[in-house]
């Protein structure tokens, strides 16, 4: 499946062997979710390590670790479309942080929709019962 039909497809294809793909990388991480702190909308859920924590206080901006890449992303650098921290919270465990964010740019998600703007959250399609998908943030063939 072409990355064009995974991100823009209506046929379901979860990936998951993502965590162990995720558990192989070579840094230790935890899940690290980016949340609108105005609306709630979940727009990112990522990995973060220590760097990504500590360069996400310094710098205020949602931080993460890709564990494809093995480097630091700081969400924004390269597309403007940055997520500025409002505050972060740690869960129960400990084990997962949440950025609670100001989207500063057009959109959260690397793909764009048909007028060829960021798509505010990655969250943009809904499964359907029969197991299809389909778009929730514009109308799309």
């Amino acid at each position: 499946m072409t990355h064009e039909e995974l991100e823009e497809g209506k046929v379901l294809n979860l990936d998951f062997a993502k965590l162990r793909k995720v558990a192989n990388c070579e840094s230790d991480v935890l899940p690290a979710i980016a949340q609108d702190s105005q609306t709630g909308e979940v727009l990112i859920v990522g990995y973060a390590n220590e760097l990504a924590l500590e360069t996400a206080l310094e710098c205020g901006m949602a931080t993460f670790w890709s564990t494809s890449r093995n480097e630091l992303w700081i969400k924004g650098k390269t597309s403007g479309d940055y997520l500025k921290i409002e505050e972060i919270r740690v869960n129960c465990e400990q084990n997962s942080i949440l950025y609670k964010v100001t989207p500063a740019g057009k959109g959260a998600c690397h793909t764009k929709n048909q007028a060829g703007i960021a798509r505010s959250g990655c969250y943009y399609r809904r499964l359907k019962e029969d197991g299809s998908l389909e778009f929730v943030d514009e109308a799309q063939v």
